[in-house]
């Protein structure tokens, strides 16, 4: 979009994701005051991704620059989902009714963590990822897709913090437009994401991934054509 890359839009483009936080707190509120083993879960599923986070922060910033990675990424990963649901086929469970199905056990907690940690490679999906390895660890799509919204929370929410304090610390001040920018972000975030999710697991416990799939690999390819004919970034 040839938006230039510089400290307040790094910042925006992960702080921008407190809304659809919202969304999720929202939409699951229940869910979030039923237990306290719910948040020890979160936790355990959380602790892989703070430290990946924290040991290769520079390098994920830099591959955030690059839209090569991005394009291929994409591409990849959607390749990966067309035929997911063949290879998980047998191993993934139908639909429970059930929502304390949606929380595992703190060993399978802790691999959906690590499979989220993929998503810190930019253009991997962090949905995907943990959605993922819910259905690896046994849980059905529905169950899956609703840990993988729980787990968003502490991830972003620790996300968008660490950002903002980088920003302050770096001696960096946000001006009253930029307050505004992050405030209109947050409220579309937060509206689309409203409706997404609804629309999401609908159509995931439906369909499976393969329609994200392909919407991956279009995306990816145009990004690729894109990067190549305008030159978007350096390689």
């Amino acid at each position: 979009m040839g938006i230039a890359s510089d400290p307040f839009v790094k910042l925006f483009t992960v702080a921008i994701q407190f809304g659809a936080i919202l969304s999720v707190l929202v939409l699951y509120a229940p869910r979030f005051l039923k237990s306290f083993r719910f948040y020890i879960i979160l936790l355990i599923s959380f602790i892989p991704a703070a430290i990946a986070g924290k040991l290769f922060n520079d390098l994920i910033d830099q591959l955030l620059e690059s839209v090569t990675t991005i394009g291929i990424t994409l591409l990849v990963g959607g390749v990966v989902l067309v035929y997911i649901d063949r290879w998980l086929e047998k191993g993934v469970k139908q639909d429970s009714s059930d929502e304390n199905s949606s929380v595992p056990t703190p060993k399978k907690a802790f691999v959906i963590g690590l499979f989220q940690c993929l998503a810190m490679i930019p253009g991997v999906s962090r949905s995907a990822a943990t959605i993922i390895g819910g259905l690896v660890q046994g849980l059905n799509r529905k169950q899956a897709a609703e840990f993988s919204f729980f787990l968003a929370v502490p991830t972003m929410l620790a996300a968008t913090a660490y950002k903002l304090f980088s920003y302050w610390k770096s001696g960096q001040v946000l001006s009253s437009h930029e307050w505004l920018m992050l405030a209109i972000g947050n409220a579309v975030a937060f509206l689309v994401a409203m409706a997404a999710i609804k629309a999401f697991i609908g159509l995931l416990t439906r369909n499976g991934f393969k329609w994200f799939g392909y919407y991956r690999i279009v995306v990816g390819l145009i990004i690729l054509i894109l990067q190549s004919v305008y030159n978007l970034s350096v390689i």
